[in-house]
């Protein structure tokens, strides 16, 4: 795989100047080894072309609980589409590459495309299968409504990934499972990078969140509003949240959003069973915000509930 094999000469490039130093090079043998490095990374780009890593054609990088990998996942369900999973655990993807999740990689001949952001993942999935079969994808059709819409809905996701972040940073044993620390799907190394970077990581999440009283009260009365609307919608009996005959992706985003605190049995269609955060696990607090949603927006959760019953139930 070509990735394994730049990772390898990454690891020589850094590795280089300490190479140097110990065995005290002179300048032109240390223009030789960069030169013979740059060799090897002509040569392992030219043998991915050669020889292409024989990948799946299509690949979503996940974190197994996410509430935005839940989004696209269940689209791609729905839609039909082959895929393998990867999970990753927890925000090392994030803080150590730079790579989030959702991420969708597709490959076509010697050519791997990488698209990340749960929107951009759907329009590709519109503009693609669209093509194949309009009437399977008719569900991810965009409109100028259905756009703005997702756009709120993912704001609330950020909300409530502050609102979950606020409530379970300090129990360390809650937050590991949330990240996949206990998931058997999640690689060993990363089950145990997690726990060892358990600090640093929290750290980087505090910071890059802005877990605070201020931002959480500020997410909750965001979340409060979309909610508040939402029911509000519902009131009528309505199918859809834009009173469309038929589902949209919208409708699949809001449930697979606020999945994350409904927590239906069928969340991640099977996928994310051994991250999930039992109500009798959560911290009073956290407790206690879900079950205020819970009762001041019932046609929220009967929605939420009823999507998940009848599109995400393991068969």
């Amino acid at each position: 795989m070509i990735g394994n094999r730049l990772l390898l000469h990454a690891v020589f490039l850094v590795l280089a100047p300490i190479i140097v130093a110990w065995f005290g090079l002179s300048v032109p043998a240390a223009i030789l080894l960069v030169l013979l490095l740059l060799l090897w990374r002509w040569l392992a780009v030219l043998s991915g072309l050669a020889a292409p890593a024989n990948t799946p054609p299509v690949i979503l990088s996940t974190i197994a609980i996410s509430h935005f990998v839940e989004k696209v996942r269940w689209c791609m369900d729905r839609l039909g589409v082959d895929y393998v999973e990867r999970p990753a655990g927890g925000t090392l993807g994030a803080f150590f590459t730079g790579r989030t999740v959702p991420q969708l990689k597709v490959r076509t001949g010697a050519v791997q495309s990488v698209i990340g952001n749960s929107a951009e993942i759907l329009r590709y999935l519109w503009g693609n299968y669209g093509v194949e079969d309009a009437e399977r994808a008719a569900f991810l059709q965009p409109t100028k409504e259905r756009v703005a819409l997702e756009q709120r809905i993912d704001q609330y996701g950020v909300s409530l990934q502050i609102w979950v972040y606020h409530h379970v940073l300090d129990d360390r044993d809650l937050t590991l499972r949330a990240w996949g620390a206990e998931d058997p799907a999640t690689p060993m190394w990363q089950r145990q990078s997690l726990k060892l970077l358990f600090p640093v990581l929290r750290a980087l999440i505090r910071r890059s969140f802005r877990i605070n009283e201020t931002n959480y009260q500020k997410a909750v009365a965001r979340i409060d509003g979309l909610l508040q609307e939402a029911d509000n919608w519902l009131a009528d009996d309505r199918r859809s949240l834009l009173s469309d005959e038929e589902l949209n992706y919208t409708d699949l985003a809001f449930a697979a959003i606020s999945g994350v605190w409904v927590m239906p049995p069928e969340y991640g269609g099977g996928k994310a069973n051994a991250v999930r955060l039992e109500s009798q696990d959560l911290p009073p607090a956290m407790l206690a915000d879900q079950e205020r949603w819970s009762s001041s927006f019932p046609r929220v959760v009967a929605f939420v509930e009823r999507l998940y019953r009848e599109e995400r139930s393991v068969k």
